[in-house]
């Protein structure tokens, strides 16, 4: 069973300039990368552990009907190149 508390919204994750993704805020601590081409490539989660905070690279799987976790980072570029490299 998964527990789920509400958090307090958290500001965007910054990241590099030179990425070729956007991001755009789905929920307090998710937010969807979005390429180029207007794509979803998949959700960076932001998760707080202790005084830091963490990001999860999360991808949707059509055949899992559910997302599928990809890794989790403590940067939220490695995050974001750990969803467009893993297409």
């Amino acid at each position: 069973m998964l527990l789920t508390l509400e958090s307090p919204t958290l500001a965007a994750p910054t990241i590099s300039p030179r990425s070729p993704v956007s991001l755009s805020r789905a929920a307090a601590t998710l937010w969807r990368v979005i390429d180029r081409d207007g794509r979803v490539i998949g959700h960076l989660q932001a998760i707080v552990v202790a005084d830091a905070v963490r990001y999860r690279a999360r991808r949707f799987h059509a055949s899992i009907r559910g997302f599928r976790d990809l890794g989790e980072f403590w940067s939220a570029d490695d995050a974001v190149d750990c969803l467009r490299y893993a297409r």
